[in-house]
């Protein structure tokens, strides 16, 4: 495969990558964000511990859908076998955004989902953005990566989640995961996780026992913008 081909696909993982700081979604070396090409079974993703002033697209690596690396000279992110799984079970995803933001974060140490109280969170889902357990001994000593992308689907298994419609999870222990169908759409989605998380906390130490959102304010403005008769936006 000629490496001109994976061009694209190394412009946008870079763009994509250089969005998180600018977000304020991570500092030093910390998240990733890879960016998939369908026809040709690869993606590109941040190098592991590269700064991100010192990245370029031609500093993106290329790997496939087994976590094999096809083209680069540096070495892939720790998260590549997670992405990489996700990939090949999850087949409409095109991109992949994992940071360690400083809110979802919190959330997912405490291992709680996060509650949906406000329409802020109903404009993008419905429910709580849930919480894969932590991982299991067996699992964590075994190939760690690799195993997360399966502590990801496994709950969205659990909970009976469609992943084209719930992009965003919290890993117990561990950090926040987020996807879509364009890379601008990943990142947008992490953004969005990181301000739930920062609003649901805030809730809290206002009002411990604040209420969650009822049904009908759920459907409501979930359905303005993303149901068949949506009338938010041009």
């Amino acid at each position: 495969m000629n490496t001109t081909d994976y061009e694209k696909i190394k412009q946008e993982a870079y763009y994509a990558n250089m969005q998180l700081p600018k977000l304020g979604l991570v500092m030093f070396t910390f998240g990733n964000v890879s960016v998939a090409d369908r026809e040709l079974n690869v993606f590109a993703i941040k190098p592991s511990g590269i700064p991100y002033e010192e990245l370029a697209p031609e500093k993106m690596v290329i790997v496939d859908f087994n976590g094999k690396i096809i083209s680069g000279n540096l070495r892939p992110s720790s998260d590549t076998k997670t992405h990489a799984v996700l990939y090949k079970y999850w087949e409409h995803i095109e991109s992949i955004v994992h940071t360690h933001s400083t809110y979802g974060t919190a959330w997912a140490q405490s291992q709680r989902a996060i509650p949906i109280y406000g329409t802020t969170h109903a404009d993008h889902l419905t429910l709580d953005i849930p919480c894969a357990p932590p991982m299991e001994d067996s699992m964590i000593e075994g190939d760690y990566e690799y195993q997360t992308g399966f502590q990801i689907m496994n709950h969205f298994k659990e909970l009976g989640l469609n992943y084209k419609e719930v992009e965003m999870i919290l890993v117990g222990n561990h950090a926040p995961f987020t996807w879509g169908k364009t890379p601008s759409k990943a990142v947008y989605n992490a953004a969005v996780l990181e301000e739930l998380a920062r609003i649901a906390y805030l809730t809290e130490q206002i009002n411990p026992n604040s209420p969650k959102l009822k049904e009908s304010l759920i459907k409501k403005h979930y359905d303005r913008k993303h149901g068949s008769a949506s009338y938010y936006g041009q």
